[in-house]
Protein backbone atom coordinates (compact mmCIF):
# COMPACT_ATOMS: atom_id res chain seq x y z
CA UNK A 1 0.00 0.00 0.00
CA UNK A 2 1.47 3.36 -1.08
CA UNK A 3 2.49 6.05 1.39
CA UNK A 4 0.28 8.77 -0.22
CA UNK A 5 -2.75 6.49 0.28
CA UNK A 6 -1.88 5.83 3.92
CA UNK A 7 -1.30 9.54 4.52
CA UNK A 8 -4.99 10.13 3.81
CA UNK A 9 -5.93 8.37 7.04
CA UNK A 10 -5.19 9.54 10.59
CA UNK A 11 -3.41 7.33 13.10
CA UNK A 12 -3.81 6.83 16.83
CA UNK A 13 -1.06 8.37 18.94
CA UNK A 14 -0.91 7.59 22.66
CA UNK A 15 -1.44 10.60 24.86
CA UNK A 16 1.38 11.50 27.21
CA UNK A 17 -1.13 11.48 30.05
CA UNK A 18 -4.64 10.10 29.81
CA UNK A 19 -7.33 12.48 31.00
CA UNK A 20 -8.84 11.31 34.28
CA UNK A 21 -12.12 13.07 33.42
CA UNK A 22 -12.31 11.33 30.03
CA UNK A 23 -11.59 7.97 31.65
CA UNK A 24 -14.36 8.47 34.21
CA UNK A 25 -16.81 9.71 31.59
CA UNK A 26 -16.14 6.82 29.20
CA UNK A 27 -18.59 4.33 30.83
CA UNK A 28 -21.64 6.68 31.02
CA UNK A 29 -20.93 7.96 27.52
CA UNK A 30 -20.68 4.39 26.27
CA UNK A 31 -24.01 3.55 27.91
CA UNK A 32 -25.70 6.61 26.36
CA UNK A 33 -24.30 5.87 22.88
CA UNK A 34 -25.30 2.21 23.20
CA UNK A 35 -28.88 3.22 24.01
CA UNK A 36 -29.00 5.51 20.98
CA UNK A 37 -27.59 2.85 18.66
CA UNK A 38 -30.01 0.19 19.88
CA UNK A 39 -33.07 2.44 19.51
CA UNK A 40 -32.88 1.86 15.78
CA UNK A 41 -32.85 -1.89 16.33
CA UNK A 42 -36.00 -1.73 18.48
CA UNK A 43 -37.79 0.38 15.87
CA UNK A 44 -36.77 -2.10 13.15
CA UNK A 45 -38.16 -4.93 15.28
CA UNK A 46 -41.45 -3.09 15.62
CA UNK A 47 -41.10 -2.53 19.38
CA UNK A 48 -41.83 0.63 21.32
CA UNK A 49 -38.35 2.07 22.10
CA UNK A 50 -39.59 4.02 25.11
CA UNK A 51 -41.17 0.91 26.63
CA UNK A 52 -38.00 -1.12 26.04
CA UNK A 53 -35.67 1.48 27.56
CA UNK A 54 -37.96 1.93 30.58
CA UNK A 55 -38.19 -1.82 31.20
CA UNK A 56 -34.47 -2.38 30.66
CA UNK A 57 -32.81 0.59 32.35
CA UNK A 58 -35.30 2.28 34.69
CA UNK A 59 -37.66 -0.34 36.10
CA UNK A 60 -34.89 -2.45 37.73
CA UNK A 61 -34.05 0.50 40.04
CA UNK A 62 -37.60 1.66 40.85
CA UNK A 63 -39.20 -1.67 41.72
CA UNK A 64 -38.06 -3.35 44.94
CA UNK A 65 -38.83 -6.80 43.54
CA UNK A 66 -36.66 -6.09 40.50
CA UNK A 67 -33.91 -4.34 42.47
CA UNK A 68 -33.60 -7.26 44.88
CA UNK A 69 -32.99 -9.49 41.86
CA UNK A 70 -30.40 -6.98 40.64
CA UNK A 71 -28.57 -7.39 43.95
CA UNK A 72 -28.83 -11.17 43.60
CA UNK A 73 -27.19 -11.15 40.17
CA UNK A 74 -24.62 -8.56 41.21
CA UNK A 75 -23.01 -11.14 43.52
CA UNK A 76 -21.75 -13.67 40.91
CA UNK A 77 -20.93 -10.98 38.34
CA UNK A 78 -18.88 -9.06 40.89
CA UNK A 79 -17.08 -12.15 42.16
CA UNK A 80 -16.07 -13.32 38.69
CA UNK A 81 -15.19 -9.87 37.32
CA UNK A 82 -12.91 -9.00 40.24
CA UNK A 83 -10.99 -12.25 39.77
CA UNK A 84 -10.70 -11.80 36.01
CA UNK A 85 -9.59 -8.17 36.27
CA UNK A 86 -6.51 -9.14 38.28
CA UNK A 87 -5.38 -11.39 35.44
CA UNK A 88 -6.35 -8.91 32.73
CA UNK A 89 -4.19 -6.20 34.32
CA UNK A 90 -1.31 -8.67 34.24
CA UNK A 91 -2.09 -9.35 30.54
CA UNK A 92 -3.26 -12.89 31.31
CA UNK A 93 -6.56 -13.25 29.49
CA UNK A 94 -8.75 -15.82 31.15
CA UNK A 95 -11.81 -16.18 28.91
CA UNK A 96 -12.92 -19.45 30.47
CA UNK A 97 -14.58 -18.17 33.63
CA UNK A 98 -17.84 -19.76 32.48
CA UNK A 99 -16.29 -23.22 32.65
CA UNK A 100 -14.64 -22.46 35.99
CA UNK A 101 -18.03 -21.27 37.26
CA UNK A 102 -19.60 -24.59 36.20
CA UNK A 103 -16.83 -26.65 37.81
CA UNK A 104 -17.26 -24.71 41.03
CA UNK A 105 -20.96 -25.56 40.98
CA UNK A 106 -20.18 -29.24 40.31
CA UNK A 107 -17.62 -29.52 43.09
CA UNK A 108 -19.92 -27.77 45.57
CA UNK A 109 -22.86 -30.02 44.66
CA UNK A 110 -20.94 -33.18 45.53
CA UNK A 111 -21.69 -32.84 49.27
CA UNK A 112 -25.52 -32.58 49.13
CA UNK A 113 -25.74 -35.13 46.31
CA UNK A 114 -23.54 -37.77 47.95
CA UNK A 115 -24.78 -37.07 51.50
CA UNK A 116 -28.37 -35.82 51.11
CA UNK A 117 -29.18 -36.58 54.75
CA UNK A 118 -26.23 -34.68 56.22
CA UNK A 119 -27.01 -31.76 58.48
CA UNK A 120 -25.11 -29.00 60.24
CA UNK A 121 -23.99 -25.44 59.61
CA UNK A 122 -20.70 -26.74 58.21
CA UNK A 123 -22.28 -27.86 54.92
CA UNK A 124 -22.69 -24.59 53.02
CA UNK A 125 -19.24 -23.20 53.96
CA UNK A 126 -17.71 -26.52 52.88
CA UNK A 127 -19.59 -26.26 49.59
CA UNK A 128 -18.21 -22.78 48.97
CA UNK A 129 -14.70 -24.02 49.74
CA UNK A 130 -15.12 -26.92 47.32
CA UNK A 131 -16.38 -24.47 44.70
CA UNK A 132 -13.21 -22.41 45.08
CA UNK A 133 -11.14 -25.57 44.65
CA UNK A 134 -13.12 -26.66 41.59
CA UNK A 135 -12.76 -23.34 39.80
CA UNK A 136 -9.06 -23.12 40.62
CA UNK A 137 -8.51 -26.69 39.42
CA UNK A 138 -10.16 -25.96 36.07
CA UNK A 139 -8.13 -22.77 35.66
CA UNK A 140 -4.94 -24.66 36.52
CA UNK A 141 -5.39 -26.74 33.37
CA UNK A 142 -5.14 -23.57 31.31
CA UNK A 143 -2.15 -22.39 33.32
CA UNK A 144 -0.36 -25.70 32.77
CA UNK A 145 -0.85 -25.62 28.99
CA UNK A 146 0.14 -21.96 28.81
CA UNK A 147 3.34 -22.37 30.85
CA UNK A 148 4.38 -25.84 29.71
CA UNK A 149 3.50 -25.68 26.00
CA UNK A 150 3.05 -21.92 25.43
CA UNK A 151 -0.55 -22.54 24.37
CA UNK A 152 -2.76 -19.48 24.00
CA UNK A 153 -4.68 -19.09 27.28
CA UNK A 154 -7.60 -17.43 25.49
CA UNK A 155 -8.28 -20.46 23.31
CA UNK A 156 -7.49 -23.07 25.97
CA UNK A 157 -9.67 -21.50 28.65
CA UNK A 158 -12.51 -20.94 26.18
CA UNK A 159 -12.44 -24.51 24.90
CA UNK A 160 -12.35 -25.86 28.44
CA UNK A 161 -15.61 -24.02 29.10
CA UNK A 162 -17.33 -26.19 26.50
CA UNK A 163 -15.78 -29.28 28.08
CA UNK A 164 -17.13 -28.19 31.47
CA UNK A 165 -20.65 -27.87 30.08
CA UNK A 166 -20.45 -31.36 28.57
CA UNK A 167 -19.23 -32.72 31.91
CA UNK A 168 -22.23 -31.08 33.56
CA UNK A 169 -24.56 -32.67 31.00
CA UNK A 170 -23.02 -36.10 31.57
CA UNK A 171 -23.50 -35.88 35.33
CA UNK A 172 -27.09 -34.63 35.16
CA UNK A 173 -28.08 -37.17 32.52
CA UNK A 174 -26.23 -39.97 34.29
CA UNK A 175 -24.89 -40.60 37.78
CA UNK A 176 -26.17 -37.40 39.43
CA UNK A 177 -29.64 -37.41 37.88
CA UNK A 178 -32.51 -37.21 40.37
CA UNK A 179 -34.30 -40.60 40.19
CA UNK A 180 -37.52 -38.90 41.29
CA UNK A 181 -37.13 -35.88 39.02
CA UNK A 182 -39.53 -37.01 36.27
CA UNK A 183 -36.58 -37.58 33.92
CA UNK A 184 -35.49 -33.92 34.03
CA UNK A 185 -31.69 -33.36 33.82
CA UNK A 186 -31.24 -32.09 37.35
CA UNK A 187 -29.92 -33.28 40.69
CA UNK A 188 -31.86 -33.84 43.89
CA UNK A 189 -32.98 -30.77 45.79
CA UNK A 190 -30.41 -29.75 48.39
CA UNK A 191 -31.18 -29.93 52.09
CA UNK A 192 -31.74 -26.78 54.14
CA UNK A 193 -28.23 -26.74 55.64
CA UNK A 194 -26.75 -26.80 52.14
CA UNK A 195 -28.27 -23.41 51.34
CA UNK A 196 -26.37 -20.18 51.97
CA UNK A 197 -28.17 -17.87 54.43
CA UNK A 198 -30.57 -15.23 53.13
CA UNK A 199 -29.24 -11.70 53.59
CA UNK A 200 -32.48 -9.70 53.16
CA UNK A 201 -35.75 -11.19 54.35
CA UNK A 202 -38.43 -11.53 51.70
CA UNK A 203 -35.88 -11.68 48.86
CA UNK A 204 -33.48 -14.20 47.38
CA UNK A 205 -30.42 -12.03 48.13
CA UNK A 206 -27.94 -14.13 50.11
CA UNK A 207 -24.56 -13.79 51.76
CA UNK A 208 -22.76 -14.25 48.45
CA UNK A 209 -23.27 -10.51 47.96
CA UNK A 210 -21.25 -9.86 51.12
CA UNK A 211 -18.56 -12.23 49.88
CA UNK A 212 -18.44 -10.30 46.60
CA UNK A 213 -18.03 -6.99 48.43
CA UNK A 214 -15.29 -8.45 50.64
CA UNK A 215 -13.51 -9.81 47.57
CA UNK A 216 -13.73 -6.37 45.96
CA UNK A 217 -12.05 -4.81 48.99
CA UNK A 218 -9.45 -7.56 48.96
CA UNK A 219 -8.83 -7.03 45.23
CA UNK A 220 -8.26 -3.31 45.80
CA UNK A 221 -5.82 -3.95 48.63
CA UNK A 222 -4.06 -6.68 46.64
CA UNK A 223 -3.61 -4.64 43.47
CA UNK A 224 -3.00 -1.22 45.02
CA UNK A 225 -1.15 -1.94 48.27
CA UNK A 226 0.64 -5.29 48.00
CA UNK A 227 4.02 -5.97 46.43
CA UNK A 228 2.68 -9.09 44.69
CA UNK A 229 -0.08 -7.08 43.03
CA UNK A 230 2.50 -4.48 42.01
CA UNK A 231 4.59 -7.18 40.36
CA UNK A 232 1.58 -8.45 38.43
CA UNK A 233 0.82 -4.96 37.12
CA UNK A 234 4.44 -4.32 36.16
CA UNK A 235 4.55 -7.66 34.37
CA UNK A 236 1.49 -6.67 32.36
CA UNK A 237 2.67 -3.15 31.51
CA UNK A 238 6.31 -3.94 30.73
CA UNK A 239 6.94 -7.69 30.52
CA UNK A 240 10.53 -7.33 29.26
CA UNK A 241 11.49 -4.90 32.01
CA UNK A 242 9.75 -7.16 34.54
CA UNK A 243 11.79 -10.15 33.39
CA UNK A 244 15.00 -8.15 33.80
CA UNK A 245 13.91 -7.32 37.35
CA UNK A 246 13.44 -11.00 38.12
CA UNK A 247 9.63 -11.21 37.81
CA UNK A 248 8.84 -14.60 36.32
CA UNK A 249 6.11 -14.70 33.66
CA UNK A 250 5.14 -18.27 34.56
CA UNK A 251 4.52 -17.21 38.15
CA UNK A 252 2.22 -14.39 37.01
CA UNK A 253 0.28 -16.74 34.71
CA UNK A 254 -0.31 -19.32 37.43
CA UNK A 255 -1.31 -16.76 40.05
CA UNK A 256 -3.61 -14.80 37.74
CA UNK A 257 -5.44 -17.86 36.45
CA UNK A 258 -5.79 -19.46 39.87
CA UNK A 259 -7.26 -16.28 41.35
CA UNK A 260 -9.70 -15.90 38.47
CA UNK A 261 -10.67 -19.56 38.59
CA UNK A 262 -11.13 -19.55 42.36
CA UNK A 263 -13.40 -16.48 42.21
CA UNK A 264 -15.49 -17.99 39.40
CA UNK A 265 -15.73 -21.30 41.26
CA UNK A 266 -16.91 -19.50 44.38
CA UNK A 267 -19.61 -17.79 42.32
CA UNK A 268 -20.73 -21.14 40.90
CA UNK A 269 -20.91 -22.70 44.35
CA UNK A 270 -22.94 -19.78 45.69
CA UNK A 271 -25.34 -20.11 42.77
CA UNK A 272 -26.23 -23.77 43.38
CA UNK A 273 -26.29 -23.25 47.16
CA UNK A 274 -28.35 -20.09 46.78
CA UNK A 275 -31.15 -19.29 44.33
CA UNK A 276 -31.13 -22.67 42.54
CA UNK A 277 -30.92 -25.11 45.43
CA UNK A 278 -29.85 -27.93 43.12
CA UNK A 279 -27.51 -28.59 40.23
CA UNK A 280 -29.16 -27.87 36.88
CA UNK A 281 -28.04 -27.49 33.30
CA UNK A 282 -29.30 -23.91 33.45
CA UNK A 283 -26.42 -23.11 35.83
CA UNK A 284 -24.47 -22.08 32.72
CA UNK A 285 -26.19 -18.73 32.18
CA UNK A 286 -23.29 -16.78 30.68
CA UNK A 287 -22.11 -15.10 33.89
CA UNK A 288 -18.51 -15.94 32.99
CA UNK A 289 -18.75 -14.13 29.67
CA UNK A 290 -20.77 -11.18 31.00
CA UNK A 291 -18.15 -10.70 33.73
CA UNK A 292 -15.60 -9.89 31.01
CA UNK A 293 -17.79 -6.94 30.01
CA UNK A 294 -18.15 -5.98 33.68
CA UNK A 295 -14.38 -6.05 34.21
CA UNK A 296 -13.60 -3.82 31.23
CA UNK A 297 -16.59 -1.53 31.73
CA UNK A 298 -15.22 -0.92 35.22
CA UNK A 299 -11.83 0.00 33.80
CA UNK A 300 -10.26 -3.08 35.45
CA UNK A 301 -10.38 -1.13 38.71
CA UNK A 302 -12.00 -2.79 41.77
CA UNK A 303 -14.20 0.23 42.54
CA UNK A 304 -15.26 0.72 38.93
CA UNK A 305 -16.10 -2.98 38.67
CA UNK A 306 -18.53 -2.68 41.60
CA UNK A 307 -20.49 -0.02 39.69
CA UNK A 308 -20.35 -1.86 36.37
CA UNK A 309 -21.48 -5.12 38.04
CA UNK A 310 -24.62 -3.37 39.29
CA UNK A 311 -25.24 -1.94 35.82
CA UNK A 312 -24.79 -5.31 34.13
CA UNK A 313 -27.02 -7.02 36.71
CA UNK A 314 -29.67 -4.38 36.02
CA UNK A 315 -29.37 -5.12 32.30
CA UNK A 316 -29.96 -8.81 33.05
CA UNK A 317 -33.12 -8.08 35.04
CA UNK A 318 -34.16 -5.26 32.72
CA UNK A 319 -33.70 -7.54 29.74
CA UNK A 320 -36.04 -10.09 31.34
CA UNK A 321 -38.56 -7.32 32.01
CA UNK A 322 -38.31 -6.09 28.42
CA UNK A 323 -38.85 -9.60 27.05
CA UNK A 324 -42.08 -9.84 29.06
CA UNK A 325 -43.49 -6.31 28.92
CA UNK A 326 -42.19 -5.18 25.51
CA UNK A 327 -41.94 -8.59 23.80
CA UNK A 328 -38.25 -8.04 23.09
CA UNK A 329 -36.35 -11.10 21.79
CA UNK A 330 -33.50 -12.39 23.95
CA UNK A 331 -31.05 -11.85 21.08
CA UNK A 332 -31.72 -8.10 21.23
CA UNK A 333 -30.79 -8.08 24.92
CA UNK A 334 -27.49 -9.78 24.15
CA UNK A 335 -26.85 -7.34 21.30
CA UNK A 336 -27.25 -4.50 23.79
CA UNK A 337 -24.73 -6.07 26.18
CA UNK A 338 -22.20 -6.77 23.44
CA UNK A 339 -22.52 -3.36 21.84
CA UNK A 340 -22.03 -1.76 25.27
CA UNK A 341 -18.60 -3.38 25.55
CA UNK A 342 -17.69 -2.43 21.98
CA UNK A 343 -18.67 1.21 22.41
CA UNK A 344 -16.86 1.40 25.74
CA UNK A 345 -13.64 0.08 24.21
CA UNK A 346 -13.87 2.76 21.53
CA UNK A 347 -14.55 5.46 24.14
CA UNK A 348 -11.67 4.42 26.39
CA UNK A 349 -9.36 4.23 23.35
CA UNK A 350 -10.00 7.90 22.60
CA UNK A 351 -9.40 8.72 26.26
CA UNK A 352 -5.92 7.17 25.99
CA UNK A 353 -5.11 8.01 22.36
CA UNK A 354 -5.62 10.93 20.01
CA UNK A 355 -6.01 11.12 16.26
CA UNK A 356 -3.04 12.53 14.34
CA UNK A 357 -2.19 12.79 10.67
CA UNK A 358 0.79 10.97 9.29
CA UNK A 359 3.81 13.19 8.57
CA UNK A 360 4.20 14.04 4.91
CA UNK A 361 6.61 11.72 3.15
CA UNK A 362 9.78 13.38 1.93
CA UNK A 363 10.60 13.01 -1.71
CA UNK A 364 13.72 11.06 -2.49
CA UNK A 365 16.26 12.90 -4.69
CA UNK A 366 16.20 11.92 -8.36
Amino acid sequence: MSRPFLAAFPILVRRERASIAATLLAPPIALAVTVILNLGLYVALGRDPAAVIYAMLIEPFFSWASFSEVLLKTGPLLLIAQGLAIGFRAKVFNIGAEGQFVLGAIFASAIPIWWPDASGQWIWPAMLLLGVMGGAFWASLTAFWRVRFNANEILVSLMLSFVAVQLLNYLLLGPWKDPNGFNFPQSVMFQYDAMVPILIDGTRVNVSLILAVLLSIGAWVFMQKSFIGYKLQVGGLAPRAASYAGFRESWAIWLSLLIGGAAAGLAGAAEVAGPLGQLQRSISTGYGYAAIIVAYLGGLHPIGIVVSAIVMAALYIGGDNAMVSANLPVAAVRVFQGSLLLVYLVAIAFARYRLAWRPAATRSPT
